[in-house]
């Protein structure tokens, strides 16, 4: 008996409307479920490097993209030690040729804004708002579903479901109990200004990163240039439920006070009016990507510290695997939507176990101080600008 074309995506975030549109491409037809009653913004800026931009590009997005992205020139590297840049990486055309594909910032809400604007548009995706996945049962003719709006329960016949419902995964839950989230002992700080209350070399369409003793910042401009994202990076403790509220400003001006940290940082920080902390969780490498015809994408599986700016491009990256190897002939019996949900993360453990060994390295070697942040200093200068570029091929130049 052939199984029916229907995938279900838990999870209307970056990864699953990704998926969503990479998998109806394919054929399919795709319900999503999304357990918000509407999309709204979550978190703030991020970066997608041209691994992540080129699979958006083969989907169609960059006219959706093109008045919101941001290209930035360059990478500045800053230390708090040294008081100011110590090296700049072109990003830009540099980056954009040498990898085939645009090195793009955005605010998380307007990528979110483009991919659902393509979901609603596409004529096989259902994206259903306010629906909450419940419980999937495999038998003779596939997947049943079962979700639930409000006090209404349905189900939804499909050959495969995947779960894109971040780190709080209930697809997980259901599938792998023994996984939970751990807590990595950062807090992200973030918040958005307007560029106009900078000057203007301050607001430059560059990402900045500056590192610091126990502390790090990133900035870089969104929403077209009009605004600039800011995320401050700290140790911390965090005992309460969820995974983000809102922060005091104080607390963040303190843990970058001068003399250890320059005018210019402190700047921008004082000129965010409102703050979020983001407690920083991961899932543990060891968790599996499928079982039988249900399998996990992004956050649900592989949640990494931010340090290597690729938490929505390995999403995105998954996104693309995914729907290459679950193709319609694949999907033509349970056994075949198994093998290929298996080879999907086959494909992808050893490169996203790199991605997070390296975002938690780079996250140590942030916040150095001392004798080992001068040698650090040192190390980044005497490297220079095209060798840092060039270290970063193996992460933008990955095509699915």
């Amino acid at each position: 008996m052939a199984l029916p074309r229907t995938i279900v995506i838990a999870g209307a975030g970056i990864g699953g409307l990704t998926a969503a549109l990479a998998l109806a491409r394919r054929g399919f037809r795709i319900v999503v479920l999304e357990k918000a009653e509407r999309l709204e913004e979550v978190g703030a800026g991020l970066q997608l490097s041209p691994n992540a931009s080129r699979v958006l590009v083969e989907l169609g997005l960059t006219e959706r993209l093109r008045l919101r992205a941001v290209v930035p020139d360059a990478v500045s590297i800053m230390s708090a030690r040294a008081g100011g840049e110590l090296l700049r990486m072109p990003l830009g055309e540099a980056a954009s040729a040498r990898a085939g594909a645009p090195y793009w910032v955005a605010h998380r809400a307007d990528l979110q804004s483009a991919l659902s604007g393509a979901v609603a548009d596409h004529p096989d995706i259902d994206l259903k708002l306010g629906a909450t996945f419940e419980d999937v049962a495999a038998h003779a003719k596939g997947l049943t579903v079962v979700h639930r709006s409000g006090t209404i329960r349905r189900s939804d016949l499909a050959s495969a479901l995947i779960g894109a419902d971040g780190i709080w995964s209930t697809v997980r839950q259901h599938l792998f109990p023994e996984v939970q989230p751990r807590f990595s002992g950062l807090i992200a700080w973030r918040g958005t200004l307007d560029a106009t209350q900078l000057p203007k070399d301050l607001t430059a369409r560059r990402v900045q990163l500056w590192m610091g003793p126990n502390a790090h910042l990133v900035a870089y401009p969104i929403a077209g240039g009009r605004q600039l994202n800011v995320v401050a990076v700290l140790p911390g403790t965090w005992n309460r439920p969820g995974w983000s509220t809102p922060g005091d400003p104080s607390e963040v001006m303190e843990a970058f006070a001068a003399p250890g940290w320059p005018a210019t940082a402190r700047m921008m920080l004082a000129a965010v009016d409102s703050w979020r902390k983001w407690a920083l969780f991961g899932v543990p490498e060891g968790c599996p990507w499928s079982k039988g015809p249900i399998a996990l994408l992004g956050d649900a599986v592989h949640a990494m510290l931010p340090f290597a700016a690729q938490g929505a491009g390995m999403a995105i990256e998954d996104a693309a695997v995914l729907a290459r190897h679950l193709s319609l002939e694949a999907a033509e019996d349970a056994s075949g939507v198994a093998a290929a949900l298996e080879q999907y993360g086959l494909m992808r453990q050893a490169r996203v176990r790199k991605v997070q060994r390296t975002a938690r390295q780079q996250g140590r070697i942030y916040h150095l101080g001392g004798p080992f942040a001068i040698a650090r200093d040192l190390a980044i200068r005497a490297l220079g600008p095209e060798r840092m570029l060039a270290r970063q091929d193996w992460i933008y130049g990955w095509r699915a």
